[in-house]
């Protein structure tokens, strides 16, 4: 059984890690939020602002504001749903695949750099950690 400091411990080092990364984005034009929208977007769209709201735990109303700012910025489309009325679907635009892209590509590069300092323990230590660490974030 963890410990109450392991517990803090591993809590302290993946919110040192997720800031790091945060540092390391291509641009500060968008927030965390609108990123994270444009890819579950480009991941698994087009989708509804619902849709979008439960992927991102996120309340509907907080959604459409996010997802107003990136159609004015030009990050995504808005169609009408094919078969329900009263619904739309938004979808990500060539230039948002782009910006995110280039996000992804520097964050990458940056981990890519850090983890050649690593011994080849640690490095394969931390790859073993990524299914347990991504069953914790997606439960």
């Amino acid at each position: 059984m963890s410990t109450s400091t392991d517990v803090q411990d591993l809590r302290i080092a993946v919110m040192r890690l997720a800031r790091r990364l945060r540092t390391e984005r291509a641009s500060d034009a968008m927030t965390p939020s609108q990123m994270a929208t444009l890819a579950t977007l480009t991941r698994e769209g087009p989708l509804s602002p619902g849709d979008l709201a439960h992927a991102e735990r996120v309340q509907p109303p907080s959604m459409t504001r996010i997802l107003n700012s990136l159609q004015e910025a030009g990050m995504v489309t808005r169609t009408a749903h094919p078969t329900d009325g009263r619904q739309v679907l938004y979808e990500t635009t060539d230039a948002a695949r782009t910006v995110l892209r280039k996000d992804r590509e520097r964050r990458d590069h940056w981990l890519a750099r850090k983890m050649t300092t690593l011994s080849p323990q640690d490095r394969q230590t931390l790859l073993q950690a990524v299914p347990i660490l991504n069953a914790i974030a997606l439960d």
